[in-house]
């Protein structure tokens, strides 16, 4: 990847002179960044820590309910910036745990892509950023199969026995079996949802593993032989194997949005957007994106993206067909999803 010295030297002229680089003295010298653990490529880092002479705290959570939970507690404090999944943005707006965006100082806002904006967690855009966007995908090894899958339900073939690995996401998962029975992820019929429950317990003896972190590492290896896994996942296990197989599948595609938003009680929210607006620049999204393998939300990138991994990371055209985004549901029903996931877990051995 390119070293990125000329453009900190061009921003830290540009940040001091918008007053957005902490150049006086007043301010602080500290981003607090709370999302998972390796979003961005080193360089861009320290590439911000350079151009603004801000040090950035980078904060993990393990999952987006993780986090949630602790902006709660914080009382919308303790963070300056949360990228995390748009359905978890939503409560936390909706329970006031996130500040309007102020989108004269970001002067890249123009840079993103618009097939991203407008999303039910943010209708108006009012309070947030988008940063990668994903589908639920189908990837498998041909050589170690003896169907030609094209979609969930091939799942619950008999020669798949053993041979299955599945993300750790309850409402993935749980709607996938919900796609399968041509219904929606967010249904609330509950005689619907228990009878995708049903079809998960049939599923269970072709599931080998269930896990989030690295499955592609799996695939990859031999351990499974097919994966329902997140777009970054996918993308590193075919740019590994050329030979593996990409499915969409065709009962429908599970889309999500991460985006990036402002604590209501920040700490130092001008420094959350000096790295909004850093990370908008063209050339520093490209980088984040070839790193992070899940689709450009940063329109102005797609053009300094490497071609190795552009058809990675931008959507094909027409792509937009028959996605559906998994939303909020009741707390009743979500109870249910939470139910249903932790016997297909049993039933799976895991």
């Amino acid at each position: 990847m390119k070293k990125m010295k000329w453009l900190a030297a061009a921003l830290v002229l540009v940040l001091c002179m918008t007053g957005l680089a902490g150049c006086s003295s007043g301010s602080s010298n500290t981003l607090t960044l709370y999302t998972w653990e390796g979003m961005f490529p080193d360089e861009v880092l320290s590439g911000f820590e350079e151009a603004t002479g801000l040090k950035v705290n980078y904060v993990n959570f393990d999952s987006g309910e993780t986090m949630l939970s602790k902006l709660q507690a914080a009382k919308g404090g303790d963070y300056d910036l949360a990228i995390v999944d748009d359905y978890i943005i939503e409560t936390a707006v909706n329970e006031g745990l996130a500040q309007k965006l102020d989108t004269s100082k970001l002067s890249n806002y123009g840079n993103i892509n618009s097939i991203y904006q407008g999303q039910f967690y943010d209708p108006n855009d009012d309070y947030t950023v988008p940063y990668g966007a994903g589908v639920m995908t189908l990837i498998y090894d041909p050589s170690a199969v003896d169907i030609d899958i094209k979609g969930y339900s091939d799942l619950w073939d008999e020669s798949l026995r053993d041979k299955v690995g599945v993300i750790a996401n309850p409402r993935v998962i749980n709607g996938m079996a919900l796609k399968v029975l041509g219904e929606s992820y967010n249904t609330e019929d509950t005689e619907v949802i228990e009878r995708a429950g049903g079809l998960l317990i049939d599923l269970a003896p072709n599931i080998r593993l269930i896990k989030d972190d690295n499955i592609q590492v799996d695939l990859l290896s031999g351990e499974i032989s097919v994966g329902v896994m997140y777009t970054n996942q996918v993308a590193l296990a075919k740019l590994e194997n050329p030979d593996l197989e990409i499915v969409f599948p065709q009962e429908g595609i599970g889309f999500g949005i991460m985006a990036g938003f402002i604590p209501s009680n920040a700490p130092n929210a001008d420094a959350a957007y000096q790295f909004l607006d850093y990370i908008l620049d063209a050339e520093v999204a490209a980088r984040c994106f070839e790193w992070l393998c899940y689709y450009c939300t940063t329109e102005a990138a797609e053009p300094y993206i490497d071609e190795s991994v552009k058809g990675f990371v931008t959507l094909p055209e027409g792509f937009n067909v028959n996605m559906e985004m998994i939303q909020n549901v009741g707390t009743d029903i979500e109870e249910i999803h939470t139910r249903i996931w932790d016997e297909f877990r049993a039933a799976c051995g895991q």
